[in-house]
């Protein structure tokens, strides 16, 4: 009888013996000791899973870490619920009007306090405390499923306005919440078992708020010192401030607009605030007579290209003649294309690029000579030279755009004083509710699903298969140079998310249960789920978003 109980759990390819109904964190605990990170999650047959589940089958387990994404995405969303715990705990619930978890600031969340209590030193080492106290006592994080009326009346009970308008738009008939002594709210993905699971922590105040401060994903159980990137928390700020002057700061605030009033107004709102932008920037550039080369960078799907053709336009505008290069025109041939550790092709790095021909080139043209510029021809990985000449003028200034165009390794041989840098990213200012951000990495590989799928014929399942990657060659060669820009724009729209939905829901529900991109896909699908669509007929041609859906007026 005993051993009609027991299940055989496969782990790396060896089996071992459990009775039915063991956690799966205590199966974790049996091999910890054999991981340098903490357990956090599980895989069974494929499916993520949190620790408190039980065993019902004979099954095979793969353990999710710290160090990796799904963990340390956990192990943060669990330490935001404790923070909110202690802050209401501190302040007390009826001085609580509001606690907004808002964008990445350095390696944390920059969050802002309403309320009747005084955010300060002392009020943030009251929360550090209470924190600390919650995590010694090892608190369970207890879940449970009720229907979604339920859980919006729950919602209004509690003062959670956002949360309660987010649900209402919501298909699915019922929603999990969890609670941590009493404190109940609604998180988008899993948390880890208990608070005794989250070590690693800070508090700091940070501008007109505080940041809770995280380990790093490459070092999961330390906490670094604050550096505050400034210039990326000031165009973060400013988009926040765009959407509370909309009256827009959720999904849900959003959806609401797109029901109630005319999406197409709100549409023509946005694309006005970031012409608006690329106008000032032209101006600070053409003010600048001596600079002669744009530099434009910013991280995969940050609508690079289109921005620098609409730059170019708002420069024109103001008198300059701009010529647009793309820096991808002078990638290696394939051949000689550098590799990975993989032994895949590395297009990423900065030695892909043949520095010394741009080099080259753009000295000749700062000197007046006219130059045969190349066209990368992408289908046969060959350079080549189709009669595409330039010769700069007085008013003439290139327009350069590449992922390192912020490295002066790029441009070695060219005067800094002459060079005018602008770092682009799509860095979503939207909030799924007041405690559920929305990654900045999420919008951009959305926007990449469905340009891949229109432009290259990739499927959905390929482009997640490369995100990681594409994210490695990011933190590598990117976003170190970000804070040496002169200028920084926010390529996100308030509204992309609900366009984009149509285009991409299709795509990710082609991804089989089988397949291992299956679970990005489900949680990408759940994602859009929270969003009442916009049809696309009211984007602009000329909108950065064309970039990725098509349809717009630049030969890009």
């Amino acid at each position: 009888m005993a051993e009609e109980r027991m299940f055989t759990v496969t782990i790396e390819g060896k089996e071992y013996k459990y009775p039915r109904e063991t956690t799966y964190e205590q199966i974790a605990a049996d091999f910890q000791k054999d991981y340098g990170h903490r357990i956090v999650l599980v895989y069974m047959n494929g499916s993520l899973k949190e620790l408190y589940h039980r065993l019902k089958k004979s099954c095979e387990i793969r353990f999710v870490t710290t160090k990796d994404k799904e963990g340390f995405d956990t192990y943060r969303r669990s330490m935001l619920l404790v923070m909110l715990k202690a802050v209401y705990h501190v302040a007390g619930h009826r001085n609580v009007e509001r606690v907004g978890v808002h964008f990445a600031v350095g390696n944390g969340f920059y969050c802002t306090f309403q309320g009747n209590a005084k955010l300060d030193e002392a009020f943030l080492e009251e929360v550090e405390a209470e924190m600390k106290r919650l995590i010694d006592r090892e608190i369970p994080f207890e879940k449970r499923s009720v229907h979604t009326d339920d859980a919006i009346a729950l919602f209004r009970k509690y003062g959670m306005a956002d949360k309660e308008k987010l649900f209402h738009y919501r298909r699915v008939s019922r929603v999990n919440l969890y609670s941590l002594d009493g404190f109940e709210d609604y998180f988008y993905g899993y948390m880890v078992p208990h608070t005794g699971y989250l070590n690693y922590f800070g508090l700091q105040l940070y501008e007109d708020g505080f940041v809770l401060q995280f380990p790093t994903r490459k070092e999961p159980e330390k906490i670094g010192s604050f550096l505050p990137q400034k210039k990326i928390y000031l165009v973060q700020k400013e988009s926040l401030e765009w959407s509370r002057m909309l009256d827009i700061e959720t999904v849900g605030d959003m959806n609401d607009y797109i029901v109630h009033k005319d999406a197409r107004e709100l549409v023509l709102i946005h694309e006005a605030l970031q012409e608006g932008k690329i106008s000032e920037i032209a101006a600070r550039i053409a003010e600048n007579p001596e600079k002669k080369l744009v530099m434009i960078a910013g991280p995969s799907s940050s609508g690079k290209t289109t921005f620098s053709h609409r730059l170019s336009i708002q420069l024109s505008a103001h008198g300059l003649r701009p010529h647009p290069i793309p820096v991808d025109d002078y990638f290696l041939n394939r051949e000689d294309t550098p590799k990975d550790e993989e032994g895949k092709l590395n297009f990423e790095c900065l030695e892909a690029i043949d520095m010394e021909l741009f080099n080259r080139d753009m000295q000749a043209l700062l000197r007046g000579e006219r130059v045969e510029l190349p066209t990368f021809n992408f289908k046969t990985g060959q350079r080549e030279y189709r009669g595409k000449y330039k010769k700069l003028g007085k008013e003439d200034i290139l327009v350069i755009e590449g992922i390192h165009c912020l490295n002066d390794r790029l441009s070695y041989s060219l005067d800094k004083d002459r060079k005018f840098k602008i770092y682009i990213s799509a860095l979503t200012q939207l909030n799924i509710d007041e405690h559920n951000r929305i990654p900045t990495t999420d919008g951009r590989l959305i926007r990449r699903i469905v340009r891949d799928a229109r432009t290259r014929g990739t499927s959905a399942k390929n482009t997640i298969a490369m995100w990681p990657s594409v994210r490695r060659g990011e933190e590598q060669y990117i976003f170190p140079f970000q804070e040496e820009a002169d200028v920084m724009f926010n390529s996100a729209l308030i509204y992309e998310l609900a366009v984009l939905k149509l285009y991409a829901e299709p795509l990710l529900f082609g991804i089989d249960k089988e397949e291992p991109e299956y679970q990005e896909a489900k949680r990408l699908l759940k994602f859009l789920d929270y969003f009442v669509g916009i049809p696309s007929d009211t984007i602009p041609t000329n909108s950065l978003l064309r970039e990725f859906i098509g349809g717009g007026c630049f030969q890009l």
